[in-house]
């Protein structure tokens, strides 16, 4: 798998035009960032697939507290019934600093998201599903079956140690929010763990580097075009991450706070050199290849997140032709 992820703080037909230059750049996933304060993704990512033809769509990634799982698990199978098949189930405990504006503390965040998917592959094979758990549904059922069935591949977004396991046993890939090689080389001891308990059945599994990227031939501007992205990475990361590369979690705490007030400028200013080198992929394309190649020795496949670069359309191109033949 190589994946872009696109936001849709762009107008939907923007994000549809994008979709189309990552399929002709060399893509072959196309992931719409999900939170409340952008458009929607599912609309997005419709925009996409009418644009395209092969590539697979999917939420890059959805959460299940901002929508009752057993509506997402809906939204996905009409998104692969829109497509033709060609959706995927990025799901994960979302971003602590949005949902705070929610009013939502996030807690129990893998049983909160391995309920959710567990729950939509049973919706997808037709049954109808009652829980008690995390979410709560009362013999809940959709009218309608997507053409893929339960075998809408699930990608679960996580870093923290607990959520590699649980991808490894239950899911069909970890989209690991992780750009430097140190980390995936950690994520993919964690998913070995759990791996060690899966089902052959299952089938394959993937482990993707899901990294902010930044190209552009000015490797400066690659680097400031990275900071809104890393201080989002910076404030979410779990403590081990920021304790790996040595950054400030009082400062990274200070991040998520400005954030969750709207103060965004305060926020990116916050941001660090060693945060930059941790939580992102910036850099000219001949830098941008060499870092991805150090990160795919640990990885199976590589998801190119926001910002992609300071101009989006060249970016686009440029990242397609940086990570062609990895």
């Amino acid at each position: 798998m190589l994946g872009i992820e696109l936001t849709p703080e762009h107008p939907v037909a923007r994000v549809g035009e994008l979709g189309a230059r990552a399929e002709a750049a060399g893509f072959d996933t196309v992931f719409c960032s999900s939170h409340y304060n952008n458009r929607d993704p599912f609309v997005a990512l419709d925009r996409v697939a009418t644009a395209t033809e092969e590539v697979r769509v999917g939420p890059g990634v959805a959460n299940p507290y901002d929508t009752h799982p057993v509506a997402l698990a809906g939204k996905v199978a009409t998104l692969d019934e829109a497509s033709g098949g060609r959706a995927v189930f990025g799901i994960g405990p979302g971003d602590p600093s949005t949902l705070r504006n929610l009013g939502v503390e996030r807690e129990r965040g893998l049983s909160a998201t391995l309920q959710c998917f567990k729950d939509a592959q049973a919706l997808w094979r037709g049954e109808r599903v009652t829980r008690d758990g995390v979410h709560t549904a009362e013999s809940a059922g959709l009218n309608f079956e997507p053409p893929q069935g339960d075998a809408i591949p699930v990608l679960v977004g996580g870093e923290g140690p607990h959520m590699c396991r649980m991808a490894g046993k239950h899911a069909d890939g970890l989209l690991f929010n992780g750009s430097h090689p140190d980390d995936l080389a950690w994520a993919r001891d964690r998913v070995e763990e759990g791996k060690s308990e899966r089902p052959d059945e299952r089938g394959a599994f993937t482990l993707a580097a899901y990294a902010s990227v930044s190209v552009a031939e000015d490797a400066e501007a690659a680097r400031e075009a990275a900071r809104p992205p890393v201080a989002f990475i910076a404030s979410g990361a779990a403590p081990p991450v920021l304790e790996r590369h040595g950054i400030d979690a009082e400062r990274a705490g200070d991040i998520g706070d400005a954030i969750s007030a709207g103060a965004f400028e305060e926020a990116f200013g916050l941001v660090t050199e060693p945060m930059l080198e941790a939580f992102c992929i910036a850099g000219t394309p001949a830098e941008v290849r060499e870092r991805a190649g150090k990160v795919l020795d640990h990885a199976d496949a590589l998801v190119a997140g926001s910002p992609l670069g300071p101009d989006l359309d060249a970016a686009v191109e440029l990242a397609g032709e940086a990570f062609a033949g990895l």
